[in-house]
């Protein structure tokens, strides 16, 4: 039991290095990303998402991997490709317009976490509202539904450090990166959509997390 709490600590401190880093275009792990231009020229995604059916989207997203989640969708928000992570790179996130990218961390915990860049994808997280229904649509065109019943945001202490603290926006409690990853990534299935919150020109300066519960 030592060996597993020892192991599992391991990896959500691995985990917790890339997702506190989401959103910034500063941050250093994208100096390794792979080139995605070919990935952006074949996209779905839709500028105007009010003139694309959920329908249409799901038949423009599906390739027939039954378990792989490969798109949201959130009426009159966002119409979103999502692709996973390298299994080797728990802090990897898209750089390609109108992607976002599913947390492999949060998908062992049975979370479905994702991802966004808050200059891209990210942006239209802000977008959504309690109660607004958000569709996770899967290789095969089979949709899961969720309903948003809960936005959290928190200042980051030290945007710019891996082992940052942070602060609850509403309550005002300050907790650390692991507790907050806890707090987000593991327990009861969900969805959550995480980016960054931007204050002047400090791109890193917060977190958002959009909580979405299975709407069946």
């Amino acid at each position: 039991m030592g060996f597993l709490s020892f192991f599992y600590k391991y990896f959500v401190a691995a985990a917790t290095a890339g997702f506190l880093a989401i959103a910034s275009p500063f941050i250093s792990i994208q100096r390794d990303l792979p080139n995605t231009g070919n990935l952006v020229e074949n996209l779905a995604f839709v500028e105007d998402v009010t003139r694309i059916s959920l329908q249409d989207f799901v038949e423009s997203v599906k390739d027939g991997h039954t378990e792989a989640v490969k798109g949201l969708y959130a009426e009159k928000v966002f119409s979103l490709r999502v692709i996973q992570q390298p299994d080797d790179q728990p802090g990897f996130v898209s750089a390609a317009k109108g992607v976002a990218t599913q947390f492999g961390m949060a998908a062992s915990n049975n979370i479905t976490g994702m991802l966004a860049h808050n200059y891209l994808a990210g942006a239209a997280f802000f977008d959504l509202n309690k109660t607004d229904t958000v569709n996770v649509i899967y290789g095969n065109g089979s949709i899961r539904q969720y309903q948003v019943t809960e936005i959290k945001k928190y200042q980051a202490l030290t945007p710019k450090s891996t082992s940052s603290e942070f602060v609850d926006l509403d309550t005002g409690e300050k907790i650390s990166a692991l507790r907050l990853f806890t707090r987000m990534y593991t327990g009861k299935h969900r969805l959550v959509l995480q980016t960054c919150i931007q204050v002047g020109d400090e791109d890193s300066w917060g977190r958002l997390f959009v909580i979405a519960q299975p709407a069946e």
